[in-house]
Formats: structure tokens, C-alpha cells, sequence
């Protein structure tokens, strides 16, 4: 049997429609000509996807403004000064902050499914937003007439309701990205903010059966955008014990740009839990260098020392552009990268099923 393997989720947008999200935010592009633009990346991606022969693919996230935000994107009720969030190289990332109640998702993720889904030949996976990120959108001094218990009640629906609108519409998985599991431990050594993340995350996961579960994955890694992380100076050691605590089935973690995947590896086989799979990051999305097929086969040869076969598949570290005005990495180094991982991935298999 073949090692699955899985990407992400986004790819860097083609150059026009990057320049039409920016001509569209300022008035000088009508809604359909920049839902022409989105529809043409769209197509243009599940086709360049396809010809990787990945089995399971994405849309890019061609039309997301950003991974975090496309749930909220557009409303009312949000002023921009809200939570920072600090990178290595400087460059900084504000999430929205909420003005007034309820919260409410102007946007859910199934309607990509359905666009991805009609155009694609091979199972599409979606990416989602967990509700302990779209949290912190809540401002800590609180709002009149909006109790924090109220808003952590709408949040939970809302993400629940996301998450199963993709199941509904036919996603191969939902994967929900928690980006900033890592960055917690950062914040709070004492890893009581990721406890919290967790518990969070895990009261919308409660409400969904095992069987549902089967279809649900969790994606963590130190950020990645602008080819620079925030959080990669966090110890996995501090991390994986409580990740493993998600009750989902499939986890997608970043390990091919770790400075010693050896310990990595070892944490995971130590804290993985029965019945949950290990998607492990065999490509760099930072790194501007193509893997080589080879290359990503020796890294899937270290990641089956210490996780048996039956519950390992491979990854790519992160998206490739989790926020839409992200050019660091272009399109035709994504799709070789992506290629590779698919390649090197079989290669290993033959040689470790032979």
C-alpha cells in the first residue's frame, strides 16, 4: 500500500490576482472582475495540482484574503487594532479586533469545497481556522453587553458549523490549522494559554462522532510567512504532549525544517496516541531550494525509524502562502516542491513495502 500523502493547504497566488486584490480593495475593480480573477487561479491551480499527481489536493486557498480571517472577513463589528503577532524578520501580523456582538461568520469554508470539488478529478481537503485563533479576536477588556462567555458560545457553533458544512459538501478532510499552538508556548511558558487552545479547540471537536473524527486533522507549525516563522525557537518537548490531546485523528506537523528532526521524531513517537495518524513535514515551504525526490525519501526513511507504517504519512511544513499578499515563494517553486514530496514519497514506499 502506498504512504498517503497530503498538502496543506495554500499556494502563492498568481501575480494578477494579487494586483486585483489590492485594485479590488480600493475601488478601481468591480466584484465580478475580481471574482473572474479568483475563479481563473482556481482553475489554473487544481489543473498545475493535478499534474503533480498528488492524491489528494487543495485549492490553493486562492480565494481565502487570508488563512486566518476568511471566516470574518468583511464584517462590521471589527476594528483592525487587534492582537500583534511578531515574526523573526521583524514583520508583523494584526488579527481584527471585535467591537460589539454577536460574533457571526460572514463566510464558511464549504463554499470552497463545492467550487474546488466541481472542478477537481482527485479528493479535495480543506483547510479551517480553529476557534482558539479566531479567539483572540475578543478584546481582553472585554465588550458591554457582550460577555466573554457569550462570545466563546457563538464561536464554538460557528466553528463547529464550519467544520461540518466541509464534511457535508464532501471534503476528503477538514483540517483545522492551529498555527498558534506553537506560538502559545511562547507567550506563556507556563503552557496554560496552549491548555487552553486545546480545551477550546476540543469542545467543538466533542461535538462530532468517532466517525467524524476520522475525517478531521489538526495542522501545527512555527508560522511560515514571508519565508520567516514566529515561533520555531519553541522546543517541540513543550508543544507535542499537549497537541496529542486534540481528539482528531490526523495531525500534520512541521518537521522537515526543524534543526534536528531526530528529537522531533522521537517526541512524536512518544506522545502519539492510538489511532492517531502522523502526517510528518518532509518540505520546506521557506527553504527556496527544490527538494529532490531523494532527498524527501531519506526524510521519509528517518520519520519510519519511529513510526510505524500503517500510521505515518507525509506533508509539506506549512502552506506555502497563508496570507493572500504573500510573493516570497512563487508558484512554480510551490508545484516542484509539491512534486518531489509526491515522488520522493513513493519511492520510499516501494522501497519500504518491498
Amino acid at each position: 500500500m502506498p504512504i498517503p500523502t497530503e498538502p496543506i493547504g495554500s499556494i502563492p497566488r498568481p501575480p494578477e490576482l494579487v494586483a486585483g486584490m489590492q485594485q479590488f480593495a480600493t475601488g478601481r475593480l468591480s466584484r465580478d472582475q475580481f471574482a473572474r480573477l479568483q475563479d481563473a487561479a482556481i482553475r489554473d491551480t487544481i489543473r498545475r495540482f493535478e499534474a503533480t499527481e498528488s492524491p489528494v489536493i487543495t485549492d490553493g486557498e486562492q480565494a481565502k484574503p487570508s488563512f486566518a480571517t476568511y471566516p470574518i472577513h468583511g464584517l462590521t463589528n471589527l476594528a483592525p487594532d487587534g492582537v500583534t503577532i511578531p515574526f523573526a524578520d521583524g514583520h508583523v501580523r494584526q488579527l481584527p479586533r471585535l467591537t460589539a456582538g454577536p460574533f457571526r461568520y460572514q463566510t464558511y469554508a464549504d463554499g470552497y469545497v463545492a467550487n474546488a470539488r466541481a472542478l477537481a478529478h482527485v479528493p479535495v481537503k480543506q483547510s479551517v481556522i480553529a476557534a482558539s485563533a479566531l479567539s483572540l479576536v475578543y478584546p481582553q477588556d472585554g465588550i458591554r453587553g457582550y460577555p466573554r462567555e457569550a462570545f466563546l458560545s457563538d464561536l464554538l457553533r460557528e466553528a463547529e458549523t464550519d467544520i461540518r458544512r466541509c464534511l457535508a459538501q464532501g471534503a476528503h478532510v477538514v483540517q483545522l490549522d492551529f498555527t498558534e499552538g506553537r506560538l502559545a508556548v511562547k507567550l506563556d511558558p507556563s503552557k496554560r494559554l496552549l491548555k487552553s487552545f486545546v480545551d477550546l479547540n476540543n469542545q467543538v471537536l466533542q461535538r462530532f462522532t468517532a466517525e467524524e473524527r476520522q475525517r478531521i486533522g489538526v495542522h501545527t507549525c512555527p508560522g511560515g510567512d514571508r519565508d520567516s516563522t514566529h515561533s520555531a525557537d519553541v522546543d517541540y518537548a513543550d508543544l507535542l504532549p499537549t497537541l496529542f490531546e486534540l481528539q482528531v485523528t490526523n495531525f500534520y506537523i512541521q518537521c522537515a525544517s526543524e534543526t534536528d528532526r531526530g528529537k522531533a521524531l522521537r517526541l512524536m513517537k512518544q506522545h502519539v496516541k492510538p489511532g492517531q495518524r502522523l502526517f510528518v513535514g518532509v518540505i520546506d515551504p521557506i527553504d527556496p531550494r527544490v527538494e529532490t525526490p531523494e532527498e524527501v525519501r531519506d526524510r521519509v526513511f528517518e520519520a519510519a525509524e519511529y513510526i510505524p507504517l500503517d500510521r505515518l504519512g507525509t506533508t509539506d511544513d506549512c502552506g506555502f502562502a497563508p496570507f493572500s499578499d504573500d510573493t516570497s515563494t512563487d508558484r512554480e517553486t510551490a508545484f516542484a516542491k509539491i512534486r518531489a514530496r509526491v515522488a520522493g514519497t513513493a519511492l520510499a514506499a516501494r522501497a519500504l513495502r518491498a
